[in-house]
């Protein structure tokens, strides 16, 4: 155990810390005084946002994890909770939003799909409750979609994934609660100010300067405030939209 596991310094976790939601939440958390620990699939994509956080005196680690390999997830967890410090905060924020007609949807990604966006976070939420339970404290909080709410036409395979990722999150928050463990599901609805927005939909990331689509450094603070609330008043689901955003 190195020195920083010693000191017992708390870490939050963030599962698939992409260029925009995933990173920005990373950065928010290094900021707040946390051990950043982030994955995602090929770990050499993590090096600019390590560097970010730690030219602003911040701590990050990078990873590469599959969420959908349970060998990996559990290796991933022991690895930084031995060497690093314990996790207080775990967020799963894989996407896999893979649009297709239900007539030509197949059976493969369809399944991929599912293993991204739920399974992954029901091992990754597994093995980090084992942890924060002895300890009776944490904040798990998992990454949900306006597909987690209603299926929309040509995302069969996104929303049924989403759906089974809020069923998680509520049953884990029925179980946890009373263990003082935080189990928060958060709704994203609406595009977010990313590269693939700004490239393939230009017309919706035109209303960026309209607050129109979702800052994510301001989804950010979202989850930072959820991790900072009393347990007399916990928040289990937020729903996060820009004011124009129809629902």
């Amino acid at each position: 155990m190195n020195e920083q596991a010693t000191h017992n310094k708390k870490v939050a976790l963030v599962i698939g810390a992409g260029d925009a939601t995933g990173g920005a939440i990373a950065k928010r958390f290094a900021q707040g005084g946390y051990i950043t620990c982030m994955t995602r699939r090929n770990a050499e994509k993590l090096s600019p946002l390590i560097e970010e956080i730690e030219s602003e005196n911040g701590q990050a680690y990078g990873f590469a994890s599959d969420a959908r390999k349970e060998d990996q997830v559990i290796e991933l967890i022991e690895k930084i909770e031995s060497t690093i410090g314990p996790i207080e905060v775990m967020v799963f924020n894989i996407g896999a939003n893979v649009p297709c007609s239900i007539l030509e949807e197949t059976a493969q990604k369809y399944f991929k799909i599912w293993e991204m966006a739920c399974f992954g976070g029901f091992l990754v939420g597994r093995e980090v409750a084992k942890r924060m339970v002895p300890r009776q404290k944490g904040t798990i909080i998992f990454t949900g979609a306006t597909a987690g709410l209603r299926g929309s036409a040509n995302f069969a395979a996104f929303s049924g994934a989403k759906h089974g990722l809020r069923a998680l999150a509520q049953s884990m928050a029925r179980e946890l609660g009373s263990k003082n463990i935080h189990v928060a599901h958060v709704v994203i609805d609406g595009a977010i100010d990313t590269t693939f927005i700004k490239e393939t939909f230009p017309e919706t990331y035109a209303l960026k300067d309209q607050d129109g689509i979702l800052n994510p450094t301001h989804i950010a603070e979202n989850y930072w405030y959820l991790t900072q609330q009393p347990r007399d008043a916990w928040t289990h689901e937020l729903d996060l939209r820009p004011y124009m955003e129809r629902w």
